[in-house]
C-alpha cells in the first residue's frame, strides 16, 4: 500500500496555500476529495491565466494532481446532508478559508464529531481562528511585507522585496500537511479527533526563525546586506563573474581556508591578515569583500565553479527555471515528471519532494471539475438512484456537469518519472 492510502481528506480548499498542503498527501496516496463550489464554477485556480483554456489551467494542474473533484453547495439543506454523510466516512476535513468561515458554515470539530468522534478538522487560514485580525483574508504578498519578510529582502539602497515565490503560501501548505498528519495520528491512536488550527501569519512569523530570536534577546535589527549576504558568515554571497553570477559560501573555517588558496592568496587564512577567523571577516568585511568581488570579476562562473566544486567549497550558479530544471541533478532526482490530459496532452509536472519509502509515486493528472461524482456520491457514500435525485433536486450539487455529461478522458491515469 501506498503511505496513506487508508486515508480519506474532504478538502474544502481552493488556488494555492490549501491545493499546495494537499497534495503532497494525495501523491502518497491519501484520496484527497476537492469539494467545489459550483455556483461559481469550482475551485478559482481553474481559470488563472495565462496557460488555461475553459476550465483547465496548468495553474490547476499544478496544485491538484491525484484528487478527486465533487461540485457541492454546502450552502442547501441537501448539500450539507453529503456532506454531513461525507464526514462518517472520512478522517479528515481540511479548509483554506478566511479564519471566521469554518465556525460559519460548520466544519470545526465541535460541529462535526456527532458524526465522526475521531475526525480531524485542520483549518490553514489567512490570520488563524482568533485574534484581532481573524476575519481578514490573508494573502502571500501581504503577509510577507506584514510579517517583515520583505524589509530583509532586496539590497540595502532597493526598496522591500517580495520573494519571486509564493513562499507564506507554500510554507502554510506544509505546516498545515504536518499538522494535519499529527491530529491524525493522534485521532487514531485515541479515537478522539480535535481542530488544527494553523495560519499563514503564524507560519510567516515562525520562519523570522533566529533574527528575531536574536531581536527579541539581544535587540537586533535585520538589515538587508549587499548581494544576499549572509548576515553573519562572511563570504556567503552572490558574486558576479565575467559572464554571470554564482553563490559562494565559507560556513565553516576549512572553506575559508580552501578558497583562500584557490583564490590565490593562501595568507589570508592566517590570522596575521584580519580575515583568518568568522569574527575577523565579519569585521573587516568592507575590506574583504571588495577584494573578492575584483578577483571574481576575471573569470566565468564556470571557470569558478570548476575550482570551487574540486576543492569542496560550498557553490554553485544563479540559475534561471530553465537551467534549474535542465540540472543533472533535477533529472537524476526525477524532480520531472508527466502526467497525461485531455485538453493539454503531455503535461510536465513537478514531483513531490515529500519522499517515503523507495516506492516512487503514481501521479494522476487534476481531476475536471466534478468528474468523480459517481465514485464519491455512489461508491463512498453509496447513495441509490433515487436518493442521487432526490440530492439533485435539493439543489445539493448545483449545475455542474456530473453522471453521463461529466467530461470524458480517455487518457491513461497514471504518471510515468
Amino acid at each position: 500500500m501506498k503511505p496513506l492510502e487508508d486515508v480519506r481528506i474532504i478538502a474544502i480548499e481552493q488556488y494555492g496555500a490549501g491545493p499546495f498542503g494537499s497534495v503532497h498527501l494525495a501523491d502518497l496516496g491519501a484520496e484527497v476529495i476537492k469539494i467545489e463550489e459550483p455556483r461559481s464554477g469550482g475551485d478559482v485556480g481553474r481559470y488563472v491565466p495565462p496557460y488555461g483554456e475553459g476550465e483547465d489551467s496548468l495553474f490547476f494542474e499544478t496544485f491538484n494532481r491525484n484528487k478527486r473533484s465533487l461540485s457541492l453547495d454546502l450552502s442547501t439543506d441537501a448539500g450539507r446532508r453529503v456532506f454531513e454523510d461525507l464526514v462518517k466516512v472520512s478522517d479528515v476535513v481540511y479548509s483554506n478559508l478566511r479564519g471566521d468561515v469554518p465556525k460559519k458554515i460548520g466544519i470545526t470539530y465541535d460541529d462535526l464529531k456527532h458524526l465522526n468522534p475521531a475526525i480531524v478538522c485542520c483549518s490553514l487560514t489567512g490570520f488563524g481562528m482568533t485574534g484581532p485580525r481573524s476575519k481578514e483574508p490573508g494573502y502571500d504578498y501581504v503577509l510577507q511585507g506584514l510579517a517583515g519578510w520583505m524589509d530583509l529582502t532586496g539590497e540595502p539602497d532597493g526598496p522591500p522585496t517580495k520573494s519571486g515565490l509564493s513562499l507564506v503560501d507554500y510554507s502554510g501548505g506544509f505546516v498545515a500537511a504536518i499538522s494535519l498528519l499529527a491530529g491524525l495520528h493522534a485521532a487514531r491512536r485515541d479515537g478522539v479527533g480535535m481542530d488544527c488550527d494553523v495560519s499563514l501569519y503564524d507560519t510567516a512569523i515562525g520562519l523570522l526563525t533566529y533574527p528575531a530570536v536574536w531581536h527579541l534577546n539581544e535587540g537586533f535589527t535585520p538589515e538587508r546586506t549587499r548581494h544576499s549576504a549572509h548576515p553573519s558568515l562572511v563570504p556567503f554571497q552572490a558574486f558576479q563573474a565575467s559572464d554571470g553570477w554564482f553563490i559562494v559560501g565559507c560556513a565553516k573555517e576549512k572553506f575559508w581556508t580552501r578558497l583562500a588558496s584557490v583564490i590565490g592568496h593562501p595568507e589570508w587564512a592566517e590570522p596575521e591578515s584580519g580575515f583568518g577567523s568568522f569574527a575577523d571577516r565579519r569585521r573587516n568585511k568592507d575590506k574583504l569583500i571588495p577584494l573578492l568581488e575584483e578577483i571574481f570579476r576575471k573569470r566565468t562562473v564556470d571557470e569558478w565553479l570548476e575550482d570551487l566544486y574540486a576543492a569542496s567549497i560550498p557553490c554553485g550558479p544563479i540559475n534561471n527555471v530553465e537551467q534549474a530544471m535542465n540540472e543533472e541533478h533535477t533529472r537524476a532526482r526525477g524532480l520531472r515528471v508527466k502526467t497525461e490530459h485531455p485538453r493539454f496532452g503531455t503535461v510536465e509536472q513537478l514531483a513531490s519532494p515529500v519522499r517515503v519509502g523507495s516506492e516512487p509515486p503514481e501521479y494522476r493528472r487534476a481531476p475536471r471539475r466534478n468528474e468523480d461524482f459517481d465514485l464519491v456520491v455512489r461508491e463512498i457514500v453509496g447513495y441509490d438512484d433515487a436518493t442521487v435525485e432526490e440530492l439533485r433536486a435539493g439543489g445539493a450539487f448545483g449545475d455542474a456537469p456530473f453522471g453521463d455529461d461529466a467530461p470524458a478522458d480517455t487518457e491513461p491515469e497514471a504518471a510515468s518519472r
